[in-house]
Formats: structure tokens, C-alpha cells, sequence
């Protein structure tokens, strides 16, 4: 008896759709996504009930991923709230000077997904309360007056870094990010 190892085709469309999208956009065409995962188009509708479906379990599998790099970030950096922190920061610098970066997928998605009404768009706002409540928590940690406030702050710093990054590399924007991570940070009594 064997055991079949290879990926069914519902996990070769998630695989391929996470990679295309974030290559080329969520605008990528259905015809390159079956070409990509090797799978007839009957499949991307009976697992995902057409592009939008995949488009969104894209979204929130690259979430669910993207969480839990924020949560090993800040795990790594070690117990002092204003050095876990500043080390996500530290963490999107690598991220961005890699080779292939594209920039954030979760912005790329806002924007590219006109429906409003789009189940994606659901899925990317989740995505940024559970940064922003990681955020919340180590602000409150540190006794920060405005832990919200703060925490919606360095999310704008995240995204600003991010988008940079695609944009504008050679400006080191993940260290400009940092820096002005700081001084929110700074309003802390514990963060001296």
C-alpha cells in the first residue's frame, strides 16, 4: 500500500494563487493560476467556488502565516516589550532588502480588489487588528498612556516600511520606520 504524498489539487491551487498573486498582483488571469497548479477548472470551482474564493483563502492562509512571523519575531527578541517591538521592525528590513520582494500583500489586495464588498477585504482588515492588538499588548506592557493609539501608529509605520520597500528601496525604510517607532514607543514610562 502506498501513501500518496503529492499535493491534491486544491492544495496546488492555494500553493500556486499565494506565489502568482503575490508576483503579479491579484489581477493575476484564472488561465495562468490552473496552468500554475496543474489543475482543470472545474477544480478552482469546486474548492473555492471561483477566483474570489481562492483570492480570499489566499488572503487568509498568508495571514494566518504572517501572524504567526510576527508572533516568533517579537518571541525570538525575548520578554522586554520595547525590544520585541522594535525587532518586527528590524524584521521587515531583512524582508525587504530580499531578492523578489513585492511589497505588502495585504495593501496590494486593498487596492487591487474594487469590490468593496469583497470577502478579501474582510480578511485583510482581521489581519490588521490581530497586528495591531500584538501591538496593544506589549504597549500596555510597557504602561504606554495610549496603547490603541500607539499600536494604530506602528501599524501605519509597518505599512508605510512595506510599501516603501516596493517603492522607494534604497531609502532604508524599514530603518526610518524604526526610528520613528521609537519615539511612540518612547511615550512609555517602561520604555526609557
Amino acid at each position: 500500500m502506498s501513501t500518496r504524498t503529492d499535493p491534491g489539487p486544491r492544495q496546488r491551487l492555494l500553493d500556486t494563487a499565494q506565489e502568482l498573486t503575490y508576483r503579479h498582483g491579484m489581477g493575476v488571469g484564472v488561465d495562468a493560476l490552473l496552468k500554475g497548479a496543474n489543475v482543470a477548472r472545474r477544480s478552482l470551482y469546486e474548492h473555492f467556488g471561483g477566483k474570489d474564493g481562492l483570492i480570499t483563502e489566499v488572503l487568509r492562509r498568508s495571514a494566518a502565516e504572517d501572524e504567526a512571523r510576527y508572533r516568533q519575531t517579537m518571541d525570538a527578541a525575548g520578554p522586554d516589550p520595547r525590544t520585541r517591538l522594535l525587532a518586527v521592525f528590524d524584521r521587515i528590513g531583512e524582508i525587504v532588502a530580499r531578492d523578489g520582494y513585492r511589497g505588502c500583500r495585504y495593501l496590494a489586495a486593498d487596492l487591487a480588489l474594487a469590490d468593496p464588498d469583497h470577502p478579501g477585504h474582510a480578511v485583510t482588515r482581521a489581519y490588521r487588528e490581530h497586528v495591531t492588538a500584538l501591538f496593544t499588548t506589549e504597549l500596555t506592557r510597557l504602561g504606554h498612556p495610549r496603547p490603541t493609539t500607539a499600536a494604530a501608529q506602528l501599524l501605519l509605520l509597518v505599512d508605510g516600511a512595506l510599501a516603501a520597500g516596493a517603492t522607494r528601496p534604497t531609502t532604508d525604510p524599514a530603518a526610518a520606520a524604526r526610528e520613528l517607532a521609537e519615539q511612540v514607543i518612547g511615550q512609555a514610562p517602561g520604555a526609557r
